[in-house]
């Protein structure tokens, strides 16, 4: 019988690592009164001006709508984010930053790209650049190309 050695094993080591670093960056955003799927949330909407639907939240973090759902309501409730209704199709939820909602958001992507770069000190800039691009790799095998426009 062959044994799998977990600790070698590549998707328990990308796992291990993305709670870590899940965990490092969660102080900062809970000082702004948040968690994880709300951060992603602000991050995917501060990306754009224009609105953007919820379903497209969902789609480029990969997170369960019921998750993106219940941080919406909560970034709602903060004052972070407010829900639109779309002309066509009153299905369909448009939601966009609040000027708190923008401003919570310039004042967190700075501090965690500090943060980013703490983590990722251990490597050289070469390095960095071949993470980088063997993260793009793995992400293309599994078909998670970058999210596309609406």
């Amino acid at each position: 019988m062959d044994r799998l050695d977990l600790l070698s094993f590549s998707p328990f080591r990308l796992n291990r690592l993305a709670t870590e670093f899940s965990h490092a960056l969660a102080a900062d955003y809970a000082r702004f009164g948040i968690d994880i799927p709300e951060w992603r949330v602000l991050a995917t909407l501060g990306q754009h001006d224009e609105p953007r639907s919820a379903a497209y939240v969902v789609r480029c973090t990969r997170t369960h709508k019921s998750r993106i759902s219940r941080a919406v309501s909560h970034l709602i409730e903060l004052g972070f984010v407010e829900r639109l209704e779309a002309g066509d199709d009153r299905r369909e939820i448009m939601l966009r930053l609040t000027a708190q909602g923008r401003a919570t958001y310039a004042e967190l992507v700075p501090i965690l790209l500090t943060r980013e770069a703490k983590l990722l000190s251990g490597f050289s800039e070469g390095q960095r650049q071949d993470f980088e691009r063997l993260l793009g790799v793995l992400e293309e095998s599994l078909g998670m190309v970058r999210c596309q426009e609406e």
